[in-house]
């Protein structure tokens, strides 16, 4: 077990006056299948009590994610790891170094056990309680942070960027990062439909000591600018700006500033650390190591391959299940005459590799027809004659899409970023970085493989330390493996890697100082 986090039941006069933290709440009835809500007791401490929370949440592939709330330590959603033996569950806060074993009660309401830490242990008894009702949409603990609206200006181009910043509670100062956001206009959380990428990163690195500022992109919400109209070059200024408006806050250190990018940002958090005054250190998930066109040739036909309208959609999900029937009925009958389990294992083996080379085959034909696309954009120098052969070779590819469709895409791609973006090389200057750099990557990243890691690593050779990870089970969007996903009303709820949290936490804070010894 590790060391008792700092000032963790540190201050047992300061507990003789607080109220229990369950006093005013009324027991609920308890689940009886699952463990699933909040769990509420006191500690017995010397001169008096402590109030403290478990909440559980059961993951869809059967396994718990729960979290420590104790208020007067300021404590608030610290991770515990969950295990069960038989009937005795085991609460492990490994980050501030306590444990719960305990036993469900006969009625299902209670946990009754013991509460350890070093040098210490106690009964505790926690007793379940319903979840505040409110609108899951609407209602939000507030965070034990500061929360503050701010707006930065880039004064190359006059534009101003809207977003948050948000800095852990107490003296500081704290250190710092900037998030960049991935391809295309994104607000300040980087959300795409209920998952919001930033948001969950920027909540989980300020209740670690770390402050985060995040911003809209260009054109989006309140901040001004076009995002089509700005380069990559632009948007490093925008990285610019964002460092030196932290550079200016009293809490924050300015010692210690890192930027963390996704995708796209990544490589501009790169190239922004090497131009003058760079950050202190770089954090990148899925940044590419190729040419921008090799990028967007690869990212546009998996994004089409993916989505599609309703009806390639309906047509290939109805092709799909018409292929998997004929396959059951084939091994059904291949049962029937006879066959044994492991010649229908080989002939299932053989239809999952023929499902994947089709696959693939749809894959390559995407590809050669964004290649042909993208080459007229880079070939083609008037916009209007660009537009208009690569609005045709759509609707040629695409069938049913309209012209005027066929047309706003076709302007997308020759606006100024995106020719800028055909040419930019993520490398060229990368042998200027100097301050330490964080590489990540999902081994399920259909759009930046996990490739891209040795292309950056072999490049950023004047840097003083690089480390490369292979986060296992992730995408693109750097959510966690679907079986680990909590369930919301009954469906699976997409979340932030917990793995790659730990490792963007441990690598910021083993760019800080170590404290003296005294």
């Amino acid at each position: 077990m590790k060391k008792l986090g700092a000032g963790f039941f540190g201050s047992w006069l300061l507990l003789l006056c607080l109220p229990g933290l369950a006093a005013a709440q009324t027991p609920a009835e308890a689940p009886k299948t699952t463990l699933d809500g909040q769990w509420k007791g006191t500690l017995t401490v010397p001169g008096g009590s402590l109030p403290i929370a478990i909440s559980i949440t059961e993951l869809a592939g059967g396994n718990r994610f729960a979290t420590l709330d104790v208020p007067m330590q300021r404590i608030a959603r610290s991770p515990m790891e969950v295990q069960q033996r038989g009937d005795t569950l085991v609460f492990d806060a490994q980050q501030v170094g306590c444990q719960f074993v305990c036993l469900r009660s006969a009625d299902g309401r209670q946990l009754v056990g013991t509460w350890q830490q070093p040098g210490y242990q106690t009964p505790a008894t926690l007793t379940y309680f319903a979840a505040p009702k409110a609108d899951p949409k609407n209602f939000k603990f507030p965070p034990p942070y500061r929360v503050e609206e701010v707006a930065v200006s880039n004064l190359s181009d006059n534009t101003r960027l809207n977003g948050t910043l948000t800095i852990p509670a107490g003296a500081g100062p704290f250190p710092a990062v900037v998030l960049l956001s991935d391809l295309g206009p994104q607000d300040r959380d980087a959300t795409t439909g209920t998952y919001r990428l930033f948001g969950e990163l920027s909540d989980y690195l300020t209740r670690q000591g770390i402050a985060v500022l995040r911003l809209d992109d260009r054109g989006v919400g309140q901040s001004g600018g076009n995002s089509a109209n700005a380069t990559t070059a632009d948007l490093v200024k925008d990285a610019q700006a964002g460092l030196n408006f932290l550079r200016t806050r009293p809490l924050i250190d300015f010692n210690h500033l890192g930027l963390v990018g996704h995708g796209e940002g990544g490589n501009v958090a790169l190239l922004t650390a090497a131009q003058p005054l760079p950050p202190a250190f770089v954090v990148t998930l899925a940044a590419a190591g190729v040419v921008g066109r090799e990028q967007l040739v690869l990212r546009q036909a998996e994004q089409l391959r993916s989505s599609g309208s309703d009806t390639t959609k309906s047509e290939a999900a109805r092709a799909q299940q018409q292929f998997q029937a004929d396959v059951r009925r084939q091994a059904d009958k291949m049962r029937a005459e006879g066959a044994n389990s492991a010649q229908v294992e080989t002939f299932l083996d053989q239809q999952r590799m023929r499902q994947r080379s089709e696959d693939k085959k749809q894959l390559e034909a995407l590809i050669k027809q964004q290649q042909a696309m993208l080459e007229i954009v880079r070939q083609t120098k008037n916009n209007a004659q660009a537009q208009a052969i690569v609005a045709n070779m759509l609707q040629q590819y695409r069938a049913g899409l309209d012209q005027t469709t066929a047309l706003a895409s076709a302007a997308q791609m020759t606006t100024p970023w995106y020719r800028y973006f055909l040419e930019f090389d993520p490398l060229a200057e990368l042998p200027k970085v100097q301050c330490p750099v964080l590489l990540l990557s999902g081994t399920l990243d259909a759009q930046v493989g996990v490739n891209n890691l040795a292309l950056l690593e072999r490049n950023l050779r004047g840097s003083k330390r690089v480390v490369s990870r292979k986060m296992l089970g992730v995408n693109h969007q750097f959510q966690a493996p679907e079986q680990e996903w909590p369930l919301l009303a009954g469906q699976p709820k997409p979340i932030f890697s917990p793995a790659t949290q730990e490792a963007i936490r441990d690598f910021i804070r083993q760019q800080l100082p170590v404290p003296a010894v005294r």
